[in-house]
């Protein structure tokens, strides 16, 4: 039995368009305006989960979903950084920033390194490949990216290179313990 998920990021936030990291914050108005539009991504599937983030639960709502919070689909945590936007740490910490972005087990903010985001997600990825035949998650660009690095086995230094806009949708198919990636689009 083949396990078909489909991946979709979260509406827009106030962070996503000040390029700040993320804290625990509701849909901006476009992302709230245009989430319900998404909503036949969602209307095949049997079973939708999303992350604990006020703006996940959110975005499944407005798709007319009540999904059920799964903690292992929670933002990467950024700790001190939360809330700053990126241009403000380039400019206090740019070893640390750079540092950051280009190695996968570097974690200067005090949080999750990209590495253990990678180790998470591949878990919870994992123990799904044999749950229902359609399922979705609504969860952030960096769980999405981290879920395609572990169906594709890419190198974790590719997390940067993959793009992944507000209410996207990325389709995974799962059999026998390994994922294909099927699709990538853009939003609705």
């Amino acid at each position: 039995m083949r396990t078909t998920l489909t991946l979709v990021c979260h509406a827009s936030t106030e962070a996503t368009t000040d390029a700040r990291f993320p804290t625990d914050e509701l849909l901006d108005e476009r992302g709230a305006a245009l989430a319900p539009a998404a909503a036949g991504v969602l209307a095949r599937i049997d079973e939708v989960w999303c992350g604990p983030a006020r703006r996940c639960v959110e975005t499944a709502t407005a798709m007319g979903r009540n999904a059920v919070v799964e903690p292992a689909l929670r933002e990467c945590d950024f700790n001190r950084w939360r809330g700053r936007a990126l241009a403000d740490v380039q400019a206090d910490e740019p070893g640390a920033l750079t540092r950051w972005l280009t190695d996968p087990a570097a974690a200067p903010h005090g949080g999750e390194s990209i590495a253990d985001l990678l180790a998470r997600v591949g878990r919870w990825l994992d123990a799904r490949c044999s749950g229902p035949v359609r399922a979705a998650a609504v969860t952030h660009p960096s769980v999405i990216r981290a879920a395609i690095i572990h169906a594709i086995h890419a190198r974790p230094e590719s997390f940067w290179r993959i793009d992944v806009p507000p209410l996207s949708c990325t389709v995974l198919r799962g059999h026998e313990g390994s994922w294909t990636l099927r699709s990538t689009g853009g939003a609705p």
